[in-house]
């Protein structure tokens, strides 16, 4: 992958940040923010749905070794039932690149929107494919999103929330017939709240 955007900044460092869970119809949505070291290159950074599993995990530690700094950030259920994916996707990404422990000089964010936040920074359409340090976040992201959604599995055995991770297919739709909402089911998302909404 060849870095298209030149930044003039002063200071410590250029994050990416990028976010993973916008679609699925269960779990939080995670974002992560990555300070890569210039001195310290990682070959193989890209989409991270682009990778295989394998190879996102054993670049995901790569990242937490050599990156400068890396933080991972959340928005929950809640909060998305709340304020509506997008809102909450920001909300993540925000909290990620806060989170970090070195103030960014500048951030570019992965999509057309940003948050509301006083970093000096700039969207990045596709930038997961084209801007390291933000496909460096979305492994970090995906691999630990999709860790949680393992881990949810066992909480709710027949939803098979380790093979989908919790995207709408239709043995999750058959599931949800079939098994009922659970507690992280989003519930302003369609599928899930047209099985809640009564019968006429």
């Amino acid at each position: 992958m060849q870095d298209l955007f030149t930044v003039d900044f002063e200071g410590p460092g250029l994050a990416g940040v990028d976010e993973v869970g916008r679609g699925p119809l269960a779990g939080d949505v995670v974002a992560a923010a990555v300070i890569l070291d210039p001195k310290r290159s990682i070959e193989g950074l890209r989409d991270s749905k682009k990778l295989s599993q394998r190879k996102r995990e054993a670049l995901a530690d790569q990242i937490k070794q050599q990156s400068l700094c890396w933080a991972l950030a959340r928005a929950s259920v809640a909060e998305i039932d709340s304020l509506n994916i997008l809102q909450a996707s920001l909300l993540a990404m925000q909290r990620a690149v806060d989170a970090l422990s070195v103030t960014p000089s500048y951030v570019l964010v992965d999509g057309n929107r940003l948050p509301r936040w006083d970093y000096p920074s700039e969207p990045v359409v596709k930038g997961d494919d084209r801007v390291p340090a933000i496909a460096a976040a979305s492994i970090l992201a995906k691999v630990q999103r999709d860790q949680e959604l393992v881990a949810l599995d066992a909480v709710y055995p027949g939803y098979g929330f380790a093979k989908h991770k919790g995207y709408p297919t239709a043995a999750h739709l058959a599931a949800l017939q079939e098994l009922g909402v659970t507690a992280v089911h989003r519930r302003s998302f369609a599928p899930v709240r047209d099985m809640l909404e009564p019968k006429p």
